[in-house]
């Protein structure tokens, strides 16, 4: 696969990766499980049980997850046609996946911070004109 190609793929692969790690870490139709996975991950007796479920709670420890099952779905190697390709495809998957979600994290961040502002405004204003 040319070069070109495979960076497409990284770019492209990592979107559906950032977004079940976002959905899976952050949304409310995960919340349930969400509170479990950290209520276990902060009191579990063991260790490696409170790490297992910590897991779920964190977008970069779970999309590690999500991208190796992508790798297997989409059978995607970077630069190398071997073992390694895999392994390097992974590492740029996630690192590019995080990426997104970093700048999707932003994003909601600016729009809140606008939301909060606007009603801010409209309370001050609403408050004027009585």
């Amino acid at each position: 696969m040319a070069l070109g190609v495979q960076l497409f793929w990284l770019f492209v692969l990592a979107i559906p990766i950032a977004c079940v790690s976002w959905t899976v870490t952050h949304e409310e139709i995960f919340r349930e499980p969400h509170e479990w996975c950290v209520r276990h991950s902060k009191n579990d007796r063991y260790i490696v049980s409170r790490k297992f479920f910590y897991l779920f709670t964190c977008e970069y420890c779970f999309s590690h997850y999500v991208t190796i099952a992508f790798l297997i779905l989409c059978d995607y190697k970077l630069l190398l046609n071997d073992w390694r390709g895999y392994i390097l495809a992974g590492f740029s998957l996630v690192f590019m996946a995080n990426v997104y979600m970093s700048l999707f994290a932003l994003l909601r961040q600016a729009i809140k911070k606008e939301k909060v502002e606007i009603e801010k405004i409209e309370s001050e204003t609403g408050n004027e004109s009585q």
